[in-house]
């Protein structure tokens, strides 16, 4: 089930709201926002709420056996990818960048936010799909900008359909193919890029893949390897 709300503060914040107060939200279930008052972005920025972009989020309850639950940033990034791949005329293609920003020719499209609550995971997700925020500090793009054309009700019908297949194959096949497949259309093995990491110490290297637990696996100038769970990634390669 979709549900649709004219405006809302936050749907990740509705939906931790619900479970906090023992309701159960079933997972395939989303709740999309045509505005968001209250939204943001990772460690705590402000994503904005362009009219007719997707804003929405979904529930996962953890089950016994499943992947840890960070690597629910990976599966959604193939799920978006996925969903606006459905829609991104050629010659462009979608990339994924660690932990959870989908990008189109080095800028912005969508991003992800993962939040904990007790043994859920609140998976919220915004997508530029007529409009994008202008920033000071980094590229951002619609679909709409490249010539991708779909309404944020259809594209919320993709979503939650690629989502639930993704889940699905996270569940039943572990990471292993889900880290092969994620590798497939993000930035290459060998790319530059330094991490931001919380407290703003910045760390340098060169992209040398993906751990099973999700981690970013930075190598670093002096040919050691690092295990990146937290930060901002930013791509040398796509900053000139």
């Amino acid at each position: 089930m979709i549900q649709f709300v004219p405006e809302t503060g936050s749907t990740n914040a509705d939906l931790a709201a619900r479970l906090r107060a023992g309701e159960f939200v079933p997972e395939g279930d989303w709740l999309v926002a045509e505005r968001q008052t209250a939204g943001r972005g990772r460690q705590g920025r402000e994503w904005f709420d362009g009219s007719g972009n997707f804003m929405g989020s979904t529930v996962v309850h953890r089950r016994f056996g499943d992947p840890e639950p960070a690597t629910l940033a990976l599966l959604a990034g193939l799920a978006v990818h996925e969903a606006v791949s459905l829609h991104l005329p050629e010659p462009h293609r979608a990339m994924l960048k660690w932990p959870n920003d989908v990008m189109i020719d080095g800028a912005k499209l969508a991003g992800i936010l993962l939040e904990r609550v007790e043994d859920a995971v609140v998976v919220g997700i915004g997508v530029n799909l007529p409009s994008a925020p202008r920033l000071p500090d980094r590229a951002t793009v619609a679909l709409a900008d490249l010539g991708g054309n779909v309404a944020r009700d259809a594209f919320a019908g993709d979503l939650s359909r690629l989502f639930d297949i993704e889940l699905e194959r996270w569940r039943n096949f572990g990471m292993a193919p889900i880290v092969k497949r994620w590798l497939a259309v993000a930035h290459p093995v060998g790319t530059p890029l330094y991490v931001l990491e919380p407290g703003d110490a910045r760390v340098n290297g060169t992209f040398a893949g993906i751990g099973e637990d999700g981690s970013l696996q930075l190598r670093l100038v002096d040919g050691t390897s690092r295990a990146i769970h937290a930060g901002d990634v930013n791509l040398v390669s796509l900053e000139g």
